[in-house]
């Protein structure tokens, strides 16, 4: 059975003062930190990397959970691991040798997640689906926050965990994107269990809207 996890973007977070609204999220039980890493060419934001990491690494032991956005990420796997990342994500339309850098990822000792926009069909994990820990789907398309939610993403949630299902796998299923109150039980009731987001926490009373998304989770008994 898998256990249901909340994963607020610090993207959404305030620049500002972020290392105190990494500590109210942390402080409200949020066990993983959503990093997610733009380059302005696979999607076309450009966010942060390395020294921003590195930074908040050093204040908190929480799971980084790293979404690269990024064109060739095997080019910075080894620099990531380094730099703190507990768990890396790559798109299937970002490389083209997905399972050379799916075992990339795990030589370096983290987790590997596999991430697909909100077109690319399931098929494309058909021959890496074994070797993954999460399956990112993308439930708007990447480069932005503050995002609507895509309707026809449940389905595909729910497909992809039957699947996962009748292959005996437990892997994670993450979504990204229009996560808030009003559609965060819809994805959870369809099959995924590891939540980012990003706008409906951050912002003011940070703290208490990651509790309020918390409780919503734990009413749910996951796969």
């Amino acid at each position: 059975m898998r256990k249901n996890i909340l994963s607020p973007s610090i993207l959404a977070a305030d620049f500002n003062h972020l290392g105190r609204d990494i500590q109210d999220v942390v402080g409200a039980g949020a066990e993983y930190l959503h990093v997610d890493v733009m380059d302005g060419m696979f999607v076309p934001s450009i966010s942060f990397g390395m020294p921003v990491m590195e930074s908040i690494r050093k204040e908190t032991d929480c799971f980084f959970d790293v979404h690269l956005m990024i064109e060739q990420p095997e080019r910075y796997i080894e620099t990531f691991a380094k730099c703190g990342a507990d768990l890396i994500t790559v798109h299937a339309e970002a490389t083209k040798h997905l399972h050379r850098t799916i075992q990339q990822i795990k030589n370096c000792g983290l987790k590997a997640g596999v991430a697909l926009n909100p077109a690319t069909p399931l098929d494309a994990l058909d021959y890496v689906l074994e070797e993954v820990d999460m399956v990112l789907l993308m439930t708007v398309n990447p480069g932005f926050g503050g995002q609507k939610y895509i309707p026809q993403m449940t389905g595909k949630i729910r497909t992809l965990r039957q699947k996962l299902l009748q292959m005996g796998l437990e892997t994670d299923i993450q979504v990204d994107g229009g996560i808030k109150e009003s559609t965060i039980r819809e994805v959870l009731e369809a099959g995924a269990n590891v939540c980012v987001a990003g706008s409906a926490v951050f912002g003011e009373h940070t703290a208490e809207k990651a509790k309020e998304l918390l409780n919503i989770m734990q009413e749910y008994t996951q796969w």
